[in-house]
């Protein structure tokens, strides 16, 4: 097994650009953390600068999240994240070359955060994990992006271990999540927008 994850990885990063950014999306539970920091591991190997960063770290406020209710799919999908912070601060700075932030909200304490600015060298790579990646406000940013296909039944599970959360993913605890997946699954076919799927289960 640790062979084959190691091939996967090291065909990942023969696809990836020389220089850009690169989204890893998926469900919940998908693995998506994981998956880029091993790949950033590979690509540091190789002698390649990467930046790793989060969609995680640019979340909405808590009553901006849960405007439309705290079980809402629509609020998760539509409002758990802020795109335009993410791309001004993150992703328009690093493809020009200027300093940018990797946060701007620090979901624990549900405050903003004041992160530090940073330059990259001219060859960096920045991988982004992360949900709704292939929304329509950030799409058009990656250079090259991967889709881990992962089902519901498997991704439920693995938050189950990880959160203590229902692992039914019919469970109405978990509705919020994977409806709200489901939606922008309809709206947005990240599989077919993504440069890569891989079955992640």
């Amino acid at each position: 097994m640790v062979g084959t994850v190691t091939r996967l990885l090291e065909d990942v990063a023969d696809r990836l650009p020389l220089r850009g950014l690169v989204a890893v999306d998926g469900v919940d539970g998908a693995g998506k953390t994981t998956f880029c920091d091993a790949l950033a591991e590979v690509l540091r190997a190789r002698g390649r600068a990467v930046v790793r960063a989060s969609v995680d770290d640019f979340h909405h406020p808590r009553a901006h999240r849960w405007q439309r209710g705290r079980t809402s799919p629509e609020g998760f999908f539509l409002d758990s994240f802020d795109y335009e912070r993410f791309a001004e601060l993150l992703l328009v700075p690093f493809a020009a070359g200027r300093p940018f932030r990797r946060a701007s909200h620090d979901l624990v304490t549900d405050a903003y955060v004041d992160a530090p600015a940073e330059v990259a060298p001219p060859s960096a790579l920045l991988l982004v994990d992360g949900i709704f990646l292939h929304r329509d406000e950030v799409v058009d940013h990656w250079d090259f992006s991967v889709f881990l296909d992962v089902d519901f039944a498997v991704s439920v599970a693995r938050m189950a271990v990880r959160d203590g959360s229902p692992s039914d993913p019919d469970d109405p605890r978990n509705r919020r999540y994977v409806e709200g997946q489901r939606l922008y699954f309809a709206k947005c076919d990240p599989a077919r927008r993504a440069d890569l799927v891989l079955d992640h289960n």
